[in-house]
């Protein structure tokens, strides 16, 4: 079973970005709770004052459905959208390999052992 990660990036109106993600914490908490989440992750992109970066892994395509059909996706997507929305872009990836960055050498590698 192969893992999901979504990636996104959302912009707000820079404004009301920090007010946004103070907010949204309950919903980032309850993805977390959610059976097959793995990391859930919304914070503030430091080179661009509108933006949020978001970064989720999830175990399966089951548990990713089980988090779009549940109150914390909902409520997470009705929440961001009150913030001044200007754009949003995201894409999900099914994870065939993973592995360490670092080899034991202690060097980074592109290479999956």
């Amino acid at each position: 079973m192969a893992k999901i990660v979504i990636s996104a990036q959302i912009d707000l109106d820079p404004a009301q970005r920090e007010e946004a993600l103070k907010t949204a914490q309950k919903w980032i908490d309850g993805a977390l709770s959610q059976p097959g989440c793995i990391h859930y992750d919304w914070s503030a992109d430091l080179n661009n004052p509108a933006r949020v970066n978001v970064f989720e892994e999830w175990e399966s395509e089951e548990a990713l459905a089980s988090h779009f059909a549940g109150p914390q996706y909902a409520g997470m997507r009705d929440h961001i959208g009150q913030f001044g929305l200007t754009g949003a872009e995201s894409k999900k990836y099914r994870v065939d390999r993973e592995g360490p960055v670092y080899g034991a050498d202690g060097q980074a590698t592109e290479a999956f052992e």
